[in-house]
C-alpha cells in the first residue's frame, strides 16, 4: 500500500503548496483521492502515469477538492484515453462537469461513468475480486464523504516442505490456500495449518478530508492501517473549527486513538501557519504514531 500525497493544503494553492489531491495505489491500482487545481501538473511531477488511474473519488464540492477534475478529464482526451474512467462523488458534480463542457464546446472520447452518492449511512460504493471501497461519511458546511479502502482477506502461504511431505498433488494447492484441509488417499486429514503460513493481514486505509470533530466517526473506521485525517488548525484556533467545520492535529488524534488505528496521518494544514511541525507535536501527545503529509511525500506500507 503506497500513499503519494500530491497536494495537502487547505484554501488556495500558492507557488509551494498545492490543495488537497493524493493517489493511492492498492493491489496494483491507482486511485486518486480528491482532485484540486493543480493536480495533473503534480501527477507529471511525481511521474505518475495516467492511464493507471481508473477511478477517481471526490469527497466534496467545494473548489479546493474538484477545481482540477475538469482539467484531468479533458486531458484525458487529449491524449487519447479510451479506457473507462469512473467518477465518484456528491449529486451535482456531473451537471457541473458537463455545464462546462457545454460551454467549452469540449467533449470526450472515452468512458466517463459518473457514481453520484447522497447517502447519509456509510455505504459500498467500489468492489473487485481484491478490495473495497465504502463511504464514511463526514460532518462538513457541504454533503461530504471520506473513503474507506480495504482490501479483502489474503489467500493462506503454501508451506512447500510440508506440502512435499505429505504428497499434496498440485490440483490440491488452491484448495490450501482457501483454508481447506488436505485428505490423503488412504484417507488420512492433515491440518490446513499444518501445509500453509498465515497470510499477511489485510491492509485498510481511512481517508477523512473535511470534517468538524466527530465523536460518531471512530466507529466507522476501526482499526484501520493508516487513517489520513485533516488538521486545518492548531489548539490555539479550535475555536475556528466549529463554524468552519474542520478539525484540529489534536481532534484528529483522539480519533485515531479512539478508532485503535495503525498511523495517523495529518494534512489540509490551514496556510496561516508558517510551519506544520506543530501539527505533529500536538497530535503526538494524544496519539504516538503521527507522520505529517506534505506535497510530494510518498508513504509506503508494507
Amino acid at each position: 500500500m503506497k500513499l503519494t500525497i500530491l497536494g495537502c493544503y487547505a484554501a488556495t494553492p500558492r507557488t509551494f503548496s498545492n490543495p488537497t489531491s493524493q493517489v493511492l495505489e492498492m493491489q496494483n491500482q491507482l486511485f486518486l483521492i480528491d482532485c484540486a487545481e493543480g493536480t495533473q501538473v503534480e501527477l507529471r511531477r511525481n511521474k505518475i502515469k495516467f492511464s493507471r488511474i481508473k477511478h477517481i473519488f471526490i469527497s466534496h464540492l467545494h473548489g479546493d477538492h474538484f477545481y482540477g477534475l475538469i482539467g484531468l478529464i479533458s486531458s484525458f482526451r487529449l491524449l487519447n484515453r479510451t479506457q473507462e474512467l469512473h467518477i465518484y462523488g456528491p449529486k451535482g458534480l456531473e451537471e457541473i462537469i458537463k455545464i462546462q463542457f457545454k460551454h467549452s464546446d469540449s467533449w470526450v472520447n472515452f468512458p466517463l461513468i459518473f457514481h453520484e452518492l447522497t447517502s447519509k449511512e456509510p455505504e459500498l460504493i467500489y468492489e473487485d475480486e481484491k478490495l473495497t471501497v465504502s463511504t464514511i461519511p463526514l460532518k462538513h458546511r457541504v454533503y461530504t464523504n471520506g473513503f474507506f479502502f480495504s482490501e479483502k482477506p489474503h489467500e493462506r502461504k503454501l508451506n512447500p516442505v510440508a506440502c512435499r511431505q505429505h504428497g499434496v498433488e498440485i490440483c490440491d494447492y488452491q484448495n490450501l490456500k482457501n483454508g481447506k484441509d488436505y485428505t490423503k488417499e488412504d484417507g488420512e486429514r492433515v491440518a490446513n495449518s499444518l501445509l500453509t503460513f498465515d497470510p499477511a493481514p489485510p491492509k485498510s486505509y481511512a481517508y477523512c478530508s473535511d470534517t468538524v470533530f466527530d465523536t460518531s466517526l471512530p466507529e466507522k473506521i476501526k482499526g484501520a492501517t493508516v487513517l489520513y485525517h485533516e488538521a486545518t488548525f492548531l489548539e490555539q484556533h479550535a475555536h475556528l473549527g466549529q463554524p468552519t467545520k474542520h478539525s484540529t492535529a489534536a481532534q484528529a488524534a483522539q480519533v485515531a486513538k479512539s478508532a485503535g488505528v495503525g498511523t495517523l496521518i495529518l494534512g489540509h494544514f490551514s496556510t496561516r501557519y508558517d510551519s506544520i511541525t506543530r501539527f505533529k507535536q500536538e497530535a503526538e501527545v494524544i496519539f504516538p504514531a503521527v507522520e505529517l503529509a506534505d506535497d510530494g511525500k510518498v508513504f509506503v506500507f508494507d
